[in-house]
Order: C-alpha cells, then structure tokens, then sequence
C-alpha cells in the first residue's frame, strides 16, 4: 500500500518550530568536597557563569537529586529555544561547563537527546490546537520526575485505530490527575529511546498514583523500557550548586 500523502493542514504542522532538548545529569567526584572552601567556591562559580552565558540560547533548569539516587547528583534540563534550533549548543555549552574547575571533578553517567514535536493522538480530538509539546515551558512546580522510554516493536504494527484507542485512555487516566503536567519529547533517530518523558507536579503522591493507574491500562503491555526513573528537586543555580555539599 503506498503511504498516504501529507495533507495541506499536516504540511503546515511540519514548519512549526520545534526545540532541541537535552537532560543533562552529573555525579560529582567525592574529592571535590575535600577541597579547600575557596576553591570550591570558585568552581561553583565559573559554573554558574556559564550557565548564565548561555540564557539567551539555552532555557536551563537546574534540579537536585542529592539523597534521592547515589548515582547521579544533579540535572541541567536544557531547552535550546533560539531558532533554529540545533542540538550543537547543548555540546559547546558542556565543554565550557567541563572546563571549570567545578566541571573538572563532574561525570555525566546519563545525558538523554530529544525533540519537541507534535503529538498525533492528541491531533484527533484538537487538529487546531496550539501543541504545547512544540515548545516547552516548563520550571512551574517542585518536582521533576524524569525517563527515557521505548515501545515494543508490536506497536507499531498496529493499526492507527487501536493505537488511537488505547492512547485515549491513557489520555483520560491523565485527567484525572490535574496537578501533574506531562512534557513529551521525542529521541527517534537522535538517542537510544523513542521518547523522552517528564513530569512536573507539586504533589508526588499524585505523580505515584498516576503511574500505578497507567500500569493498568492496554497501552501498557506494549512498553519495553521506561527506566531509569529519576526523581528531581527545583532549585535555582546556587541551591542546586550548593547541595552538593561544599
């Protein structure tokens, strides 16, 4: 069957613009903190120097996640939000942030790529909405909760119809949990994952219930990865920088 032609309304879809996204997390060498308190001021410093560089071509969001996981310390959620958009900022915005003497004792054990695109489930109930995926604007609540995720290859071996349906319902198990804001973004092609996805909310019992809920639902039985799960704190640049401990 030859694949369908892009409609007038789809090939205007196409020339919105999009954002390049990158979460960012890094673990901070323990010798670091053994440094003498002036030095490591001065590294917390040029740090945060750099991101401030950057504000006009990078929308950076900076999270804690000391005492909630061992294996990463913080997370730089970066937004590339000038046009075009390209991922090479997110690579010339790393090797300054490296090159301080804060980034000298930093490992990055994760760094996940992703796009902003337009959701074709969420097309069929509103074809005219202004897709919120399109361009982020997040940094509204507390709690960041953060995984790469990937489908089953079966999924995409069904038909548009029953993929439809099942998104549905997931899209009404959302619903019902209005405090908890969803950002989808997409790795086809750019990172190991399919899709890229984060949750902002004030209320993480809220954010619990709603994954145990979507365990549930059809679209479920066809996920073949969605871990690891990380678990962020909002802070500004100094908090952030600060809970490191030094």
């Amino acid at each position: 069957m030859r694949p369908e032609r892009p409609t007038e309304g789809q090939a205007a879809k196409s020339s919105l613009p999009r954002q390049f996204v990158n979460f960012a997390f890094f673990k901070v060498d323990p010798a670091w903190r053994r440094l003498p308190a002036d030095e490591r001021a001065r590294g917390k410093e040029q740090f945060a120097s750099v991101i401030e560089k950057y504000r006009d071509r990078v929308m950076t969001l900076c999270y804690t996640l000391v005492g909630i996981r061992g294996d990463c310390d913080f997370l730089l959620w970066r937004i590339a939000h000038t046009q075009p958009s390209t991922p090479d900022v997110f690579q010339e915005m790393q090797t300054e942030l490296l090159a301080t003497d804060l980034g000298k004792y930093l490992t990055v054990p994760y760094s996940y790529l992703s796009m902003t695109k337009r959701s074709m489930y969420l097309d069929k109930h509103h074809p005219q909405h202004a897709e919120s995926r399109l361009y982020i604007k997040p940094g509204e609540h507390k709690y960041l909760f953060v995984y790469p995720f990937v489908k089953t290859r079966a999924w995409y071996k069904l038909n548009q119809t029953t993929r439809q349906g099942m998104m549905d319902e997931h899209m009404r198990i959302g619903n019902k949990y209005p405090s908890v804001k969803l950002n989808t973004t997409y790795s086809y092609g750019l990172d190991d994952q399919e899709f890229v996805v984060a949750f902002e909310t004030d209320s993480p019992q809220d954010f619990l219930d709603l994954v145990e809920e979507l365990r549930f639902s059809d679209a479920s039985s066809y996920t073949l990865r969605d871990t690891p799960i990380f678990t962020c704190l909002a802070r500004d640049v100094k908090g952030m920088l600060d809970s490191l401990g030094g």
